[in-house]
């Protein structure tokens, strides 16, 4: 079921638009170059009719026709992959090493392309950096977009509002995750940057990074 779909973003190459997809409320996003119409999905999490409704939505977003070239995905888990086999279809696909396989066992689609940390994918003036963040999976990746001075980071469920991503209470993953997030995310980007998270609403690097000891603490 649909929750919301919206135009979150107008930034002078792209805009960007969310749809709210399941019962646990998974975000879906899609990137539309203005320009040359090219777009990328992050996460077909669920619900590809109300996915199809976005991209339909979307048409009005570009100066050319819009097609969806790439769909990104942040990890494995089932939830953030139930709509990847009827939104895929023939289109590329990249997502974490380690993580492929996992999402080809859960959603039937290979990935087209496994990334690693640093990784940068081109897709006619979209370009979106990958940045690897071991814990929730091992293979979980955030996207970052940067335009016209605004950084956008699509974290899927590394970084949320309060907190990293559910580790189950193991202290290695946490520990590992939360490093990465420390050095990789908040120590890359600047306050203003836009925590886009896989559930639930954005934030920014700057309003989380006060509570960075209080996670380290309590261990979550």
């Amino acid at each position: 079921m649909t929750a919301e779909t919206s135009l979150i973003h107008e930034l002078p190459s792209v805009t960007v638009r969310r749809t709210v997809v399941s019962a646990m409320a998974n975000n879906v996003y899609l990137i539309t170059h203005r320009q040359s119409g090219a777009q990328v999905l992050i996460d077909a999490a669920d619900d590809a009719p109300a996915i199809r409704r976005m991209l339909q939505d979307s048409a009005a977003d570009s100066a050319a026709t819009a097609k969806l070239l790439l769909v990104a995905i942040t990890h494995r888990h089932w939830d953030h992959v139930r709509a990847l086999a009827g939104i895929a279809g023939g289109i590329p696909t990249a997502a974490g090493r380690e993580d492929a396989a996992g999402i080809e066992s859960e959603s039937g689609v290979a990935v087209s392309r496994q990334l690693e940390h640093g990784d940068v994918l081109e897709t006619d003036g979209i370009t979106l950096h990958a940045v690897h963040l071991r814990g929730h999976t091992a293979g979980s990746i955030a996207y970052i977009l940067a335009d016209g001075g605004t950084t956008l980071i699509f974290s899927g469920d590394s970084l949320f509002p309060g907190g990293v991503g559910n580790t189950e209470s193991d202290p290695r993953r946490f520990a590992s995750l939360l490093a990465d997030v420390e050095e990789r995310l908040f120590g890359a980007y600047s306050d203003d940057a836009v925590v886009l998270p896989g559930h639930g609403d954005p934030t920014t690097l700057g309003a989380e990074r006060p509570s960075l000891p209080e996670w380290r603490e309590r261990g979550w």
